[in-house]
């Protein structure tokens, strides 16, 4: 065991831990257990060296003596005793006078040792017997001397390559046992025991032995597989690549570490080493037996015995002699009427073997009996093997079949493939194969719709964007119009740099005035590219005119969509109640009449209304019905179904649920588009910066590149590193973030100002305010010269917003409140310009109150953190600590270390209490009290010296200690309870 791969010393035991225990447990290695014997069995490249490594190093560890040796694979010419001559041999470099003396007590050792193997079988039939039974006398007594000095382990390693006589002394070990602390381990290839194999019929000899115990090693769990993969790969691997590794290697380790080493190579072939490994047994199969593999091999893991039969053309009788072998050898599994490939990486290795001539001859005959129907298939079978054997016309009808197919049962994925093959085979029109009539508009809008539905409407741009170029003059205003459609309509869900508007306006101009079905379509298509310029008025307009000709002809999806755009619309215009509503009815109606696509639309604009209005619980509830909704019709990452479920993280980010948002956020098991990814990636990436995870920025480099693709990736990752690297002092770099956000959704969206720039200018402000009291006067200034820029910045995207009659809701306001209370702690803590001390309290206390209104629980927080912090340096500790423990009291619940840190820093230590959880706190009390007289929060503040916004506060926590609904009730629960005495 000494001389085992280099990869083995270094790659992680992964998820054998139960088995490395169990397997010690039956060697007799726990204090006090009796040695045994242990049959380990498992697949080639399972892990059974690794595991018989950890037992070696645990036994070590424990004062055993090992020793090991292998079998090898020399055919018919194999050494006898080999395994044993390697123990003997290494016995003698490490005590040549120890097996001296052996030789002396045991003559019969001299016949193992190497470099004196000689013949000792006689002529004489009894004198052989004698002999043999000499030699496992001895080498019996040899462990038996072993163990004298204390326990011993013994490790056989591969006995599926024994020889006759190795598995005699086995036999013979197994059955004498030792009167001394020996354990045997021997270890073979499960896989490797086809029907006829000698040792099948040994090994179910000896597991009827007492003491003897027989011990399988299956293949490793998913999660392991990933664990290994994830400690092989150095680099970032996309879940989608992790997975395609993880159901290759079906748990095989060796195979998991020969695909990771493929995978950085870029290679897509099987490596070398494990082709041959997988392709020895398919070599030792009879000609039938091969022929039958290969043919099956085409049919990819699985395939059914009639078309089977079909396409290897035997007779019945050679046919079952060929499946038999196959089987037996463990190459094929039989499953019902069908077989399978016993890994998947064998069919793989196998097809890879064929010759081309062969592959195009074997595919071809599937196609034909496809064809013929002489063995049922799909049509997506059929489109594979057409492809494959070079008959582009069948390959083409059956390509489109199948992506029709895939759409009808919830797999835009495949669709989008089936409809892009079939393009491709479509190709030039000169070069185009007769008899191939091909509608490649109809096509090409089949494949847009599938490929937004799978979640990547980027390809989908590319994809009509090449038709819209290819087809050009040729096309007529019909084809030209419905592409454009088709463009326009990838282009808003993918936030591209395309403008839609000026397509549908196109196309508009195209489609002419009269009353049609492309026309309601135009006008839809429109409403939609104005409303996401803002265009509300326009909007309007044009949806109604949509809502209009749907209804008169006959197009109820169309009608659902142009009511959808003017539910949002309605909500822009300041009526939210109305547009949720309708988004309501809009739900329901589309459920009735099986539209996906306009229930998807539905509740996630609901989320976003109740989002917007800080609803955050039914925001949530809207959010996750659109997220199941999506899985449950098969398009997880869909426009509107991916946005719902990344919308139902933010959301319980901000609602305070940050263990809820990595449940979200993670994507292990699934397939999702790199940019999908990116964008879970991301969210997540705020909860590591709330809990201040420094290594978490590494995270930015698998975001970064999706900046220019979609501007809310730059916004939310943006933001969490602007807070990550504030966290960590560096100012410079902090604000290098922000403008780089800024300058990415600018360009990206073609505009000015954006909504979300108020919030990134807040949390640098908050940055540049922690850290400039630190710095000289020179760089003080500077620093503030560059505060009053972000201030200004952000309050002009707001001023914006509200001038095109857009609400900028809680969140804005919270934002934009927290944005002016930085600004004026930047001043008041650089020594410039010092605000008054009304001034900053008084804005730190609509900022608390602006986020609680919304209802970000991180945020009230960190406000309170910062206003405890104003009230503490002004000598108010009564009301700083007021602030600073609930502060605290959230920061510790979310595991919020920078917030912690930052209350540590200010001095606000936790007031020492001995109430009850839930307790009033003694301002609690003074201004329960005056509640209880019917004062208003204005008297009360009055009276006691504090700010109306600071009273709100504290009867808004009252309430709920209290579990009142209202003042009135409050002051009846408190004079109940004698909290009024």
């Amino acid at each position: 065991m000494e001389d085992v791969p280099a990869h083995l010393l270094t790659t992680p035991l992964v998820g054998r831990r139960h088995e490395l225990d169990d397997l010690a447990r039956l060697a007799g290695l726990p204090p006090g257990s009796a040695a045994g014997v242990v049959l380990l069995a498992g697949d080639a490249g399972v892990g059974k060296t690794r595991l018989l490594m950890e037992l070696r190093d645990r036994a070590e560890g424990a004062g055993w003596r090992t020793l090991a040796g292998h079998c090898l694979d020399f055919g018919d010419s194999a050494l006898p005793y080999l395994p044993f001559t390697e123990i003997l041999g290494r016995l003698a470099q490490e005590s040549p006078s120890f097996v001296t003396g052996l030789s002396d007590a045991h003559p019969a050792v001299r016949h193992l040792l190497p470099g004196q193997r000689v013949l000792f079988v006689s002529a004489s039939g009894d004198s052989e017997d004698v002999e043999r039974t000499e030699l496992f006398e001895t080498v019996h007594a040899v462990f038996e001397r072993l163990a004298e000095d204390g326990p011993l382990l013994v490790v056989l390693e591969d006995v599926h390559w024994a020889d006759q006589s190795t598995r005699d002394l086995l036999g013979f070990l197994f059955q004498r046992r030792f009167a001394g602390p020996v354990s045997v381990v021997a270890s073979y290839r499960s896989d490797d025991l086809h029907r006829r194999h000698p040792l099948r019929g040994a090994v179910a000899q000896w597991s009827r032995i007492p003491g003897v115990h027989r011990l399988p090693l299956g293949p490793l769990s998913d999660t392991a597989v990933r664990r290994l993969v994830r400690s092989l790969h150095a680099g970032h691997l996309s879940e989608a690549d992790l997975r395609a590794i993880v159901n290759r290697a079906e748990g095989n380790a060796f195979f998991a570490e020969e695909l990771v080493v493929a995978t950085e190579a870029g290679a897509h072939t099987l490596p070398g080493d494990l082709a041959s490994l997988l392709m020895v047994r398919v070599d030792q199969l009879g000609e039938d037996a091969r022929q039958v593999v290969r043919a099956a091999s085409c049919a990819g893991r699985q395939v059914s015995h009639d078309l089977l039969a079909a396409v290897v053309g035997l007779d019945p009788g050679r046919l079952d002699a060929a499946l038999r072998d196959a089987v037996d050898s463990n190459v094929l599994v039989p499953s019902g009427a069908s077989y399978s490939f016993r890994h998947a990486l064998l069919g793989e290795a196998v097809y890879d073997d064929l010759l081309p001539g062969e592959r195009v001859r074997l595919h071809a005959a599937y196609a034909d009996a496809l064809s013929r129907n002489v063995a049922q298939g799909t049509a997506a079978e059929l489109a594979r093997h057409a492809r494959a054997a070079h008959d582009v016309v069948t390959a083409f009808r059956a390509s489109i079949d199948a992506g029709d197919d895939a759409m009808a049962v919830g797999g835009p994925d495949d669709a989008a493939r089936h409809y892009e093959v079939a393009l491709e085979l479509a190709g030039d029109p000169v070069r185009r194969p007769e008899g191939l009539d091909v509608d490649v508009v109809t096509l090409t809008a089949r494949a847009s719709e599938a490929l937004i539905a799978s979640g990547d409407p980027h390809r989908a741009m590319q994809l009509v964007s090449d038709q819209v170029d290819r087809l050009g003059t040729e096309a007529s205003a019909e084809e030209r119009t419905r592409l454009l459609v088709a463009l326009a309509t990838a282009a808003l869900m993918a936030d591209a740099d395309v403008d839609a508007l000026d397509l549908t306006t196109e196309a508009l101009g195209l489609v002419g005035p009269e009353p049609s079905v492309l026309r309601a379509k135009v006008l839809n298509v429109h409403a939609h590219a104005n409303a996401s310029r803002q265009r509300v008025d326009e909007a309007v307009r044009w949806a109604g005119e949509a809502l209009e000709l749907a209804r008169e002809v006959g197009l109820p999806r169309v009608m659902l969509s142009a009511t959808t755009t003017l539910a949002k619309l309605e909500e822009r215009s300041g009526d939210p109640d109305r547009s949720r509503r309708s988004l309501e009815r809009i739900v329901v109606q589309a459920r009735a009449d099986g539209d996906v696509t306009a229930e998807l639309r539905g509740l996630h604009h609901l989320g976003a209304l109740y989002f917007e209005l800080g609803r955050l619980d039914e925001a949530a509830d809207a959010y996750a019905a659109a997220s199941r909704r999506a899985v449950a019709v098969g398009r997880p990452w869909a426009p509107y179904g991916f946005d719902a479920r990344l919308m139902a993280a933010i959301t319980s980010y901000v609602a305070g649920h940050w263990d809820e948002v990595l449940r979200i956020t993670d994507v292990t098991g699934e397939s999702p588009p790199a940019m999908a990814e990116a964008f879970m990636t991301a969210v997540a990436l705020a909860v590591a910066a709330g809990r201040g995870e420094s290594s978490a920025l590494e995270r930015m480099e698998r975001i970064r590149p999706w900046w220019d693709r979609d501007g809310f990736a730059a916004i939310l990752s943006g933001a969490a590193a602007i807070d990550l690297l504030g966290d960590a002092g560096e100012l410079d770099a902090a604000l290098a973030m922000h403008d780089s956000v800024v300058e990415t959704v600018r360009e990206r969206w073609q505009v000015k100002t954006f909504m979300a720039q108020v919030r990134l200018a807040a949390l640098v402000l908050g940055h540049l305010a922690q850290g400039v009291a630190e710095r000289a006067t020179a760089e003080r200034e500077a620093l503030l010269r560059r505060g009053d820029e972000l201030l200004a910045a952000g309050l002009e995207a707001i001023g914006r917003a509200e001038s095109r009659g857009r609400s900028i809701g809680p969140e804005g306001t919270a934002w934009a409140a927290r944005a002016e209370a930085e600004h004026l702690r930047l001043r008041w803590r650089s020594g410039i310009d010092i605000p008054t001390e009304d001034e900053l309290v008084s804005a730190w206390e609509r900022t608390v109150g602006a986020f609680e209104e919304f209802g970000h629980v991180y945020e009230v927080a960190r406000s309170r953190s910062r206003l405890a912090g104003v009230l503490r340096t002004l000598g108010r500790t009564t009301e700083a600590r007021e602030h600073a423990d609930p502060a605290r009291e959230t920061a510790h619940r979310l595991g919020a270390q920078p917030l912690l840190a930052e209350l540590r820093a200010a001095g606000a230590a936790p007031q020492r209490t001995e109430a009850e959880p839930g307790a009033l706190t003694p301002r609690e009390h003074e201004i329960l009290a005056l509640v209880a007289q019917g004062r208003s929060n204005g008297e009360i503040a009055k009276q006691l010296y504090i700010s109306a916004k600071t009273v709100s506060v504290h009867v808004s926590n009252i309430l709920a200690k209290l579990g009142a609904a209202g003042r009135t009730e409050a002051a009846a629960l408190a004079r109940r309870r004698g909290l009024l005495d």
